[in-house]
Order: C-alpha cells, then sequence, then structure tokens
C-alpha cells in the first residue's frame, strides 16, 4: 500500500504515495468544485489511478471527504487556540473565538460544507457515532478556560463546576440540530447562544 505515484499540482510535480495522492487531489477538488459536484473518477483521475485502486484507501467518496474535513477542522481549531490572547476578558474572548472560527470557515470551502445540506449530515454522524471524540481538543481548551476564570472568582458563584462541561455539551447538541432551527440562520443564532450562556456564566464587573 506504499507504492509512490507522480501527481501534478499548482504546476509542479510530486512525488507521493498513493493515498497522499487521493487525498491531495481529492481536497483540491473538493475546494474548486464543492462534495456534491465532485465523483470518484475526477479525483482518481487527478491523482492517476483507476477507479478500483481509490477503493483500495476509502470505501466512498464520503470517508475521504470526511478526513479531509478533520484535518482542516484541527488545524483551524489549533490555528485560533494558539492566537487567542488568554488575558482578555471572558465575553471579548469569546467573541473573537466566533468571529475568527466563522470567518476561517467561510473562507475554507471545505469547512463551508458544515453548513451544506446535502453534506451537513453525514459530517454529523461521523462526529456523532464514529469519532466524536474528535472535538475534544476544543472542548477541553474551552473547559479548562472556564475553570480558569472559576478560580479567577469570573464567574458566578451558584454555578457549580460539575456544570461548566454541560454547557459546552449542549452548545455541541443545539450543533446537531442546525436543520430544524434553520441553516439559514444557525450561524448567528449560535453565536448569540454562545454569547448569553458566557454573559450568564460571568459576574457583572463590580462583582469580580
Amino acid at each position: 500500500m506504499n507504492e509512490k505515484i507522480f501527481i501534478h499540482q499548482k504546476g509542479k510535480e510530486r512525488e507521493v504515495d498513493i493515498k497522499t495522492a487521493i487525498f491531495d487531489c481529492g481536497k483540491e477538488l473538493f475546494s474548486a468544485k464543492g462534495f456534491k459536484k465532485t465523483n470518484i473518477k475526477e479525483i482518481a483521475e487527478k491523482a492517476g489511478i483507476g477507479v478500483g485502486t481509490f477503493y483500495n484507501y476509502y470505501a466512498s467518496k464520503e470517508q475521504l471527504f470526511i478526513e479531509i474535513y478533520k484535518k482542516e477542522n484541527e488545524k483551524l481549531k489549533h490555528r485560533l487556540i494558539e492566537t487567542l490572547d488568554l488575558r482578555q476578558e471572558p465575553v471579548q474572548l469569546v467573541g473573537r473565538l466566533l468571529r475568527e472560527n466563522q470567518e476561517a470557515i467561510q473562507a475554507n470551502p471545505i469547512l463551508k460544507e458544515w453548513y451544506n445540506r446535502d453534506f451537513y449530515k453525514e459530517l454529523e454522524k461521523h462526529y456523532r457515532d464514529e469519532d466524536g471524540r474528535s472535538m475534544d481538543s476544543v472542548r477541553e481548551f474551552f473547559l479548562d478556560l472556564l475553570r480558569s476564570w472559576k478560580r479567577q472568582g469570573l464567574l458566578r458563584d451558584d454555578i457549580d463546576e460539575e456544570l461548566l462541561p454541560v454547557f459546552f455539551d449542549s452548545l455541541v447538541c443545539i450543533d446537531m440540530h442546525k436543520e430544524q432551527i434553520g441553516i439559514e440562520h444557525f450561524p448567528k443564532v449560535m453565536q448569540y447562544l454562545i454569547e448569553f450562556i458566557i454573559n450568564g456564566l460571568t459576574k457583572p464587573k463590580h462583582q469580580q
């Protein structure tokens, strides 16, 4: 399964293993045409392999896209976390994170598929059934932040620390029902809900 082939990308030729070729060519085509309009035959042709060889590495177009999506999503989350100024007030910090996250999603054609009716159910199913813990890096980051704010006296005294993970997990559950809420309104609604939660968790400045 480690056979090498040559692929052409951005005017350059490079040698890669077949799975990497499929991944890279799939990402390029998905980014240019979207998930729905890209087919396995095109990906295989661009990678210089037969359709049968594609299936030696991926069971479906969906499986390939999910792997690409996960990589892009993880890169985005790590980049956002690394650039945050943790000295900011909680509401400002979370607000900035939300804005930058939404801007990055809109600028990335792979990540935008999360709001695409043609595919988001496949992504949701994957995160629920197969790899739900893939959100752990972001979840733990937020929980560490909330616990830190709790220790600093920035959160309300009546909020038990055991409830902190529940707030995050509740947002994930809401995210899984974006169709019922309305895809066109969901990003803004989610932003407001998170802001309401953070505002509700934190003490007024004169009490901090």
